[in-house]
């Protein structure tokens, strides 16, 4: 049962998330809740896989979190780079 209500508190910060994604007035504020979304699919994951009793998922969740912080390192440098191109194009 308490799985089942973290399964659906995590679901509700998931879409506070995505609204923040939408929403931010920032680059930085809209990869920052990119990467909070992606912690919490990270975390719901695990919580779908105690209340199934499937430990398969947890290599899953361990897979899409190494996914999540290689495309946020690599979209943080990509952000990075494109604000130096423009600074030195003025």
């Amino acid at each position: 049962m308490i799985f089942l209500v973290a399964a659906i508190s995590i679901l509700i910060t998931m879409c506070l998330a995505l609204i923040r994604a939408m929403l931010g007035p920032t680059v930085f504020d809209r990869v920052l809740a990119l990467n909070m979304f992606g912690t919490k699919t990270v975390l719901l994951i695990c919580a779908i896989c105690f209340l199934t009793e499937r430990t398969d998922f947890l290599d899953l969740a361990l897979l899409y979190s190494l996914m999540n912080f290689i495309g946020m390192v690599a979209l943080l440098r990509f952000s990075h780079h494109t604000a130096l191109e423009q600074e030195v194009s003025q």
